[in-house]
């Protein structure tokens, strides 16, 4: 489905009428999760030899290099295509259970991981090589809209609007944020240490520097002390 007037250039449907098990449809997440990192068959070499060299070294290709975006327009947020659960004709304790089951099974699919930086303290999550799942029954569609808050996104409680649930307000724009103010707390620290150092290599002139302590010598109008 394509509504790029409505904030969603596109999402993936599947239609439920339970006749899938939970863990099919976690089969099926899964492979889109796999689809999301193959490259196009006419793919560079440079970026063949990359993906090839580990595991993981397609997460550092540009989704616009990768299969997906040959057939799909940038969605405007973080991560893959994101993919909608649509349940019908089934009850709100079996749409529970499969959700549960997507939650837990589909997190390495769905789930933002941690940003890999040397800044402490950052809160912001990494969308960039998830899976966005949302999910919602025909039911909820057809009496309320697609533009309703009828849509719960996987790890999140609660429903949104179609829109609400794709964003990502603790992802890459929090992100860029935190590390913001972290790169400016270090400079001020930065900037701290060596006001620091050069204070204590070059003390105030004006000020004789007191004698070492067994060392001083006091004198009297008229006379010189001795060292007895």
């Amino acid at each position: 489905m394509r509504a790029p007037a409505s904030g969603v250039p596109v999402i993936l449907l599947e239609i439920d009428r339970r006749s899938e098990d939970a863990h099919d449809l976690v089969h099926k997440l899964r492979r889109y999760w796999q689809w999301g990192r193959l490259l196009p068959p006419d793919a560079d070499k440079h970026t063949v030899d990359l993906a090839r060299s580990r595991p993981d070294a397609i997460e550092h290709i540009d989704h616009d290099k990768r299969l997906w975006r040959r057939l799909y327009p940038p969605t405007g947020r973080e991560g893959l295509a994101p993919v909608a659960f649509v349940f019908a004709d089934t009850t709100d304790t079996k749409v529970a259970n499969t959700v549960a089951v997507l939650e837990q099974a589909g997190r390495p699919y769905w789930a933002p991981r941690r940003y890999d930086t040397y800044h402490r303290g950052l809160t912001a999550l990494d969308y960039g090589q998830a899976v966005p799942v949302l999910v919602t029954t025909l039911e909820q569609l057809q009496e309320h809209g697609a533009d309703a808050a009828v849509w719960r996104r996987l790890g999140r409680e609660g429903e949104q609007t179609l829109t609400a649930s794709l964003d990502n307000p603790d992802g890459d724009a929090l992100y860029r944020r935190q590390a913001a103010r972290a790169r400016a707390r270090r400079r001020a620290g930065g900037h701290d240490r060596r006001a620091a150092g050069t204070a204590a290599a070059h003390p105030p002139r004006g000020r004789p520097h007191p004698a070492p302590a067994g060392r001083r010598r006091h004198h009297r109008r008229g006379q010189c002390s001795r060292r007895g």
